[in-house]
Protein backbone atom coordinates (compact mmCIF):
# COMPACT_ATOMS: atom_id res chain seq x y z
CA UNK A 1 0.00 0.00 0.00
CA UNK A 2 2.52 2.22 0.66
CA UNK A 3 4.29 1.40 -2.24
CA UNK A 4 1.62 2.48 -4.50
CA UNK A 5 1.43 5.49 -2.69
CA UNK A 6 5.32 6.48 -3.56
CA UNK A 7 4.35 5.59 -6.66
CA UNK A 8 1.44 7.79 -7.29
CA UNK A 9 3.44 10.77 -5.51
CA UNK A 10 6.59 10.10 -8.06
CA UNK A 11 3.92 10.36 -10.86
CA UNK A 12 2.01 13.64 -9.33
CA UNK A 13 5.66 15.48 -9.16
CA UNK A 14 6.96 14.63 -12.31
CA UNK A 15 3.72 15.72 -13.92
CA UNK A 16 3.86 18.86 -12.26
CA UNK A 17 7.01 19.40 -12.78
CA UNK A 18 6.51 18.90 -16.65
CA UNK A 19 3.80 20.57 -16.39
CA UNK A 20 5.34 23.50 -14.94
CA UNK A 21 7.79 23.17 -17.51
CA UNK A 22 5.39 23.28 -20.32
CA UNK A 23 4.15 26.59 -18.48
CA UNK A 24 7.50 28.48 -18.78
CA UNK A 25 8.42 26.62 -22.47
CA UNK A 26 4.73 28.09 -23.41
CA UNK A 27 5.40 31.61 -22.15
CA UNK A 28 9.01 31.43 -22.96
CA UNK A 29 7.71 30.88 -27.09
CA UNK A 30 4.65 33.70 -26.29
CA UNK A 31 7.16 36.13 -25.38
CA UNK A 32 9.26 35.60 -28.50
CA UNK A 33 6.29 34.92 -30.95
CA UNK A 34 4.27 37.73 -29.96
CA UNK A 35 6.63 40.28 -27.97
CA UNK A 36 7.56 41.58 -31.71
CA UNK A 37 3.78 41.56 -32.66
CA UNK A 38 3.46 44.05 -29.36
CA UNK A 39 6.41 46.05 -30.04
CA UNK A 40 5.07 46.37 -33.96
CA UNK A 41 1.91 47.21 -33.07
CA UNK A 42 3.29 50.04 -30.67
CA UNK A 43 5.34 51.24 -33.63
CA UNK A 44 2.01 51.59 -35.47
CA UNK A 45 -0.05 53.26 -33.30
CA UNK A 46 2.63 56.07 -32.68
CA UNK A 47 2.85 56.67 -36.76
CA UNK A 48 -1.08 56.60 -36.77
CA UNK A 49 -1.52 59.07 -33.98
CA UNK A 50 1.77 60.80 -35.89
CA UNK A 51 -0.81 61.28 -39.12
CA UNK A 52 -3.23 61.99 -37.26
CA UNK A 53 -2.04 64.84 -35.17
CA UNK A 54 0.57 66.08 -36.86
CA UNK A 55 3.36 68.37 -35.17
CA UNK A 56 2.90 71.83 -37.02
CA UNK A 57 5.63 72.56 -39.16
CA UNK A 58 6.32 75.98 -39.74
CA UNK A 59 8.15 77.16 -43.08
CA UNK A 60 9.49 80.94 -43.04
CA UNK A 61 9.13 82.33 -46.92
CA UNK A 62 12.98 83.38 -48.17
CA UNK A 63 11.52 86.31 -49.21
CA UNK A 64 11.32 89.10 -47.20
CA UNK A 65 10.11 92.88 -47.93
CA UNK A 66 11.40 95.60 -46.16
CA UNK A 67 8.60 98.42 -46.43
CA UNK A 68 10.15 100.83 -44.81
CA UNK A 69 13.37 102.36 -43.08
CA UNK A 70 13.08 105.05 -40.26
CA UNK A 71 15.93 106.35 -37.59
CA UNK A 72 15.10 106.58 -34.24
CA UNK A 73 16.55 108.59 -31.26
CA UNK A 74 13.71 107.71 -28.92
CA UNK A 75 15.22 108.63 -25.09
CA UNK A 76 13.50 105.76 -23.14
CA UNK A 77 13.47 107.00 -19.50
CA UNK A 78 11.00 105.04 -17.47
CA UNK A 79 9.57 101.59 -18.20
CA UNK A 80 6.45 100.31 -15.59
CA UNK A 81 5.78 96.53 -14.97
CA UNK A 82 1.81 96.63 -14.61
CA UNK A 83 -0.45 93.78 -13.90
CA UNK A 84 -3.90 93.38 -14.41
CA UNK A 85 -7.03 91.67 -13.43
CA UNK A 86 -9.53 91.61 -17.16
CA UNK A 87 -12.68 89.60 -16.89
CA UNK A 88 -14.34 89.42 -19.64
CA UNK A 89 -18.02 87.27 -20.44
CA UNK A 90 -20.56 87.28 -22.60
CA UNK A 91 -24.59 85.83 -21.96
CA UNK A 92 -27.72 87.32 -20.79
CA UNK A 93 -27.93 87.10 -16.47
CA UNK A 94 -30.69 84.98 -16.75
CA UNK A 95 -29.42 82.49 -19.12
CA UNK A 96 -25.40 82.47 -17.92
CA UNK A 97 -25.69 79.00 -16.00
CA UNK A 98 -27.03 77.48 -20.12
CA UNK A 99 -25.23 79.52 -22.50
CA UNK A 100 -22.78 82.32 -20.54
CA UNK A 101 -18.94 82.30 -21.22
CA UNK A 102 -16.71 84.20 -18.41
CA UNK A 103 -13.34 84.19 -18.94
CA UNK A 104 -10.69 85.77 -15.60
CA UNK A 105 -7.34 86.61 -17.13
CA UNK A 106 -4.40 87.34 -15.37
CA UNK A 107 -2.45 90.26 -17.48
CA UNK A 108 1.11 91.14 -16.95
CA UNK A 109 3.00 93.65 -19.24
CA UNK A 110 4.96 96.65 -19.82
CA UNK A 111 4.95 100.33 -20.49
CA UNK A 112 7.79 102.19 -21.43
CA UNK A 113 7.54 105.98 -21.76
CA UNK A 114 10.08 108.68 -23.20
CA UNK A 115 11.00 111.63 -25.42
CA UNK A 116 11.10 111.42 -29.41
CA UNK A 117 14.51 113.62 -29.68
CA UNK A 118 13.70 113.64 -33.67
CA UNK A 119 11.13 115.94 -32.69
CA UNK A 120 13.54 118.54 -31.35
CA UNK A 121 14.35 121.15 -33.79
CA UNK A 122 17.45 123.81 -33.80
CA UNK A 123 14.49 126.08 -32.71
CA UNK A 124 14.05 124.56 -29.89
CA UNK A 125 17.54 125.66 -28.68
CA UNK A 126 18.78 129.05 -27.66
CA UNK A 127 22.13 130.42 -26.09
CA UNK A 128 22.02 133.56 -24.08
CA UNK A 129 24.84 134.51 -22.42
CA UNK A 130 26.04 131.18 -21.36
CA UNK A 131 21.96 129.76 -20.37
CA UNK A 132 21.02 127.32 -22.61
CA UNK A 133 17.41 126.87 -23.32
CA UNK A 134 16.14 123.71 -24.14
CA UNK A 135 12.42 123.61 -25.07
CA UNK A 136 11.70 119.81 -25.21
CA UNK A 137 9.67 117.88 -27.23
CA UNK A 138 6.23 116.40 -24.87
CA UNK A 139 7.02 112.70 -23.24
CA UNK A 140 5.06 109.94 -24.90
CA UNK A 141 4.78 106.19 -24.32
CA UNK A 142 6.73 103.84 -26.65
CA UNK A 143 5.69 100.37 -25.97
CA UNK A 144 2.43 98.93 -24.35
CA UNK A 145 3.28 94.72 -24.39
CA UNK A 146 2.05 91.86 -22.19
CA UNK A 147 4.44 89.73 -21.05
CA UNK A 148 2.69 86.26 -22.95
CA UNK A 149 5.11 83.97 -20.49
CA UNK A 150 3.57 85.94 -17.29
CA UNK A 151 0.30 86.21 -18.68
CA UNK A 152 -2.82 83.40 -18.56
CA UNK A 153 -6.50 82.66 -17.74
CA UNK A 154 -6.76 81.76 -14.32
CA UNK A 155 -10.34 80.74 -14.41
CA UNK A 156 -12.68 79.69 -16.96
CA UNK A 157 -16.79 79.46 -16.57
CA UNK A 158 -18.96 78.06 -19.61
CA UNK A 159 -22.55 77.18 -19.49
CA UNK A 160 -23.74 73.93 -19.54
CA UNK A 161 -25.36 74.18 -23.42
CA UNK A 162 -22.51 76.20 -25.00
CA UNK A 163 -18.96 75.91 -26.19
CA UNK A 164 -16.37 78.25 -25.43
CA UNK A 165 -15.37 81.22 -27.20
CA UNK A 166 -12.18 81.27 -28.96
CA UNK A 167 -12.02 84.78 -29.42
CA UNK A 168 -13.35 85.82 -25.32
CA UNK A 169 -9.16 85.51 -24.83
CA UNK A 170 -8.18 88.06 -27.80
CA UNK A 171 -10.57 90.04 -26.14
CA UNK A 172 -9.18 89.55 -22.63
CA UNK A 173 -5.71 90.75 -24.08
CA UNK A 174 -6.81 93.45 -26.41
CA UNK A 175 -8.44 94.94 -22.90
CA UNK A 176 -5.25 94.61 -21.06
CA UNK A 177 -3.18 96.20 -23.15
CA UNK A 178 -5.68 99.37 -22.86
CA UNK A 179 -5.93 99.25 -19.36
CA UNK A 180 -2.41 98.20 -18.82
CA UNK A 181 -1.57 101.91 -20.56
CA UNK A 182 -4.41 103.63 -19.09
CA UNK A 183 -3.10 102.50 -15.42
CA UNK A 184 0.06 103.97 -15.97
CA UNK A 185 -1.01 106.71 -17.24
CA UNK A 186 -3.03 107.64 -14.24
CA UNK A 187 0.09 106.93 -11.88
CA UNK A 188 1.65 109.67 -13.78
CA UNK A 189 4.43 107.75 -16.31
CA UNK A 190 4.68 110.94 -18.84
CA UNK A 191 5.29 113.28 -15.83
CA UNK A 192 8.20 111.24 -14.27
CA UNK A 193 9.78 110.21 -18.44
CA UNK A 194 9.89 114.01 -18.28
CA UNK A 195 11.60 114.30 -15.06
CA UNK A 196 13.58 111.74 -15.72
CA UNK A 197 14.93 112.66 -19.38
CA UNK A 198 15.60 116.31 -17.79
CA UNK A 199 17.86 114.51 -15.17
CA UNK A 200 19.76 112.85 -17.90
CA UNK A 201 19.91 115.34 -20.48
CA UNK A 202 21.67 118.02 -17.86
CA UNK A 203 24.48 115.67 -17.29
CA UNK A 204 24.62 115.44 -20.56
CA UNK A 205 24.82 119.43 -21.23
CA UNK A 206 26.58 120.25 -18.63
CA UNK A 207 29.89 117.88 -20.12
CA UNK A 208 29.15 119.83 -22.92
CA UNK A 209 30.43 122.64 -21.02
CA UNK A 210 26.75 124.10 -20.68
CA UNK A 211 26.90 125.17 -16.81
CA UNK A 212 23.24 126.48 -16.51
CA UNK A 213 20.78 124.85 -18.51
CA UNK A 214 16.71 125.55 -18.75
CA UNK A 215 13.97 123.22 -19.60
CA UNK A 216 10.64 124.80 -21.48
CA UNK A 217 7.93 122.93 -21.61
CA UNK A 218 5.96 123.21 -24.15
CA UNK A 219 3.51 126.12 -24.14
CA UNK A 220 -0.16 125.15 -23.90
CA UNK A 221 -3.17 127.13 -24.15
CA UNK A 222 -3.46 127.49 -20.28
CA UNK A 223 -0.46 127.94 -19.45
CA UNK A 224 3.00 127.69 -19.79
CA UNK A 225 6.06 126.73 -17.17
CA UNK A 226 9.96 126.15 -17.05
CA UNK A 227 12.30 124.49 -15.33
CA UNK A 228 15.12 126.23 -14.55
CA UNK A 229 18.68 123.75 -13.34
CA UNK A 230 21.84 124.97 -12.40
Amino acid sequence: MKTKLIYIAIILGIGLIMGVGSLLLFNGIKQQVLGPISEANKNLQTQIARVLNPTPTIIPDPVTIINKISSLARLETIQYSVEKIIVVEKGQEVLKLLFGDRLLFVAHGKVIAGLDLTKLNRSDLEIQNGLLKVKLPEPEIFIVNLDNEKSYVYNRETGLLTKSDPDLETLARQAAETQIRQAALGDGILEQARVNAEAYLLGFLNNLGFNTVVFIEPTTPASSSATAVP
